[in-house]
């Protein structure tokens, strides 16, 4: 789906391409009339997770991301990941309603150029698509906020319902392998894993692989 859209980001010669990665249309539909009338700004894509934003990084040249993190298939924790690996030369700018630190840390230093909380407004939006493209690095006020507060201890009490090897599990779930992988890492059947999966999802109350990233990196199962 392509849209092109009109407006004044300074750049007045250069077009600046951009790919929204969010799962609910509503979010993407919203974030096309905020950018709408700005000039030299063009909607290359929509993707709907982040198998698909790789897929369409592939065939356009884009200039800047706008990443969600929740998203089925692919989160964007795991885009990141996987974006590193391309080489390509767009700016990532996280768009999200997640504000927790070690999150926020995590995903700026898999290579995130700006991290916005989705209360965000469309001038700071404009703001941090303008600094991105110019290679400077933006993080919303809110954000820079998080970041400056003393750190807390994160451990959640609720690690202590897990068994070893379900703890083993969820670093390894948080870290992007599947189930076959990790069963050949510890060397039992992917259905093992799977069953390790649903107990350990069920002690602490999660329901998909983003909410398990996210408490790998508040207990500190991975960086």
């Amino acid at each position: 789906m392509f849209s092109y859209l009109c407006g004044d980001i300074p750049q007045s010669n250069v077009s600046v391409s951009i790919l929204i990665v969010d799962d609910h249309q509503i979010v993407s539909d919203g974030l096309k009339a905020l950018l709408d009338s700005y000039d030299n700004v063009e909607i290359k894509g929509e993707a709907r997770n982040g198998s698909e934003a790789l897929q369409m990084l592939g065939l356009f040249k884009i200039d800047v991301v706008l990443l969600d993190l929740d998203m089925p298939v692919m989160g964007g924790v795991e885009f990141m990941k996987e974006f590193r690996r391309t080489k390509s030369e767009a700016k990532v700018i996280v768009l999200t309603m997640h504000d927790e630190k070690a999150m926020i840390r995590s995903l700026l230093d898999l290579g995130a150029s700006g991290y916005l909380l989705k209360n965000s407004s469309r001038s700071e939006l404009i703001t941090a698509i303008e600094a991105v493209v110019k290679g400077k690095q933006h993080l919303s006020e809110d954000v820079h906020t998080v970041l400056l507060t003393p750190d807390k201890n994160l451990r959640n009490g609720k690690m202590a319902e897990l068994t070893a090897r379900e703890v083993e599990i969820l670093r390894h779930v948080a870290e992007g392998m599947s189930n076959k992988e990790i069963g050949d890492k510890l060397f039992i059947s992917p259905r093992t894993v799977d069953t390790h999966r649903t107990n350990l999802m069920q002690k602490l109350e999660l329901h998909n692989v983003a909410s398990m990233v996210r408490f790998a990196i508040q207990n500190g199962l991975i960086d």
